[in-house]
Order: C-alpha cells, then structure tokens, then sequence
C-alpha cells in the first residue's frame, strides 16, 4: 500500500516577506481574474474595502517607482525587486525614488474607486505576469502528492 504524504507547495514569493495595504478588516469586494493575454481583459488586482481617508501601507520593503496622477486617477507604485505593487486611488505621501518599509504609510485612501467608492486596488505582477496579490499575505496552498516508494 503506497504511503501518502501531505506536501505543503509553498510559493515562490516567501510568506511573510510582505502585508496588508489596509488595517483590518480585509474584506475583498472584488477577487483576481488573471487576464488571458496581455491586452485581455480581466481584474489585474484585488479590491480590498476600506475608508476614504484611511492611511495604505506598503505591503513589503522596495522603491517608489510611481507616485502621482496617472490618467484619472493617483496611483502609488512599488517596485520589491522582482516583483511590483500598485496601490490606487491613493493620495501619495511618499515621492519616486524613495525607499519604503514593509508597513509604512505611503498614501491616503482616495474615494472615486469604479464599482466601489472606498475600495483600494491593489495588484501584484512579476515581469509581464499579473499575480494574485492575496498570495502575498497568505502561506499558499496545500496539496496531497504521491511520495515515490
């Protein structure tokens, strides 16, 4: 009789390295949708409930790469080395270049969200592939394998 063992397949980005935007409550008003191709369509992100006015933290330590107005809204953007994080509607407290802290306050909540007034958005990608964020703060999934006798 073949043994099983539970395997945990643990992710590539290192549990514990990143955090929440938003203080608590997490409620997600809207998951990820990976798109199809890259000009697809799809939900690049998660929408998290929040307040407008509410301060949003860097999920993990990195540089600011975008701070400011990108079409009709502000947006904040991370770069982690080999990942970055989008923060949006969010008025920026921080500037391009400057070196943030897993937790530290980057911007204010802004209302205005599409769907949702006091949403933040907030999406993940590495290279050209947009990412789950919730994988960041969440320590993967477990999975049962077949262990070879």
């Amino acid at each position: 009789m073949p043994a099983l063992l539970a395997l945990l397949l643990v992710l590539p980005i290192p549990h514990g390295r990143f955090g929440w935007p938003l203080a608590p409550p997490h409620g997600v008003v809207r998951s990820f949708a990976a798109p199809p191709s890259p000009y697809g369509p799809g939900h690049r992100g998660v929408d998290l409930l929040g307040v407008v006015g509410a301060p949003v933290f860097a999920s993990g330590d990195g540089v600011v790469v975008f701070a400011g107005l990108l079409v009709d809204r502000s947006l904040v953007s991370l770069d982690h080395g080999s990942l970055r994080t989008t923060y949006e509607p969010v008025t920026p407290s921080v500037a391009v270049h400057q070196r943030v802290r897993r937790g530290e306050v980057i911007g204010t909540l802004a209302g205005g969200h599409p769907g949702c007034d006091s949403c933040l958005h907030w999406g993940a990608r590495r290279g050209p592939e947009y990412l789950n964020p919730l994988r960041l703060v969440s320590p993967g999934r477990v999975r049962l394998l077949p262990v070879a006798p």
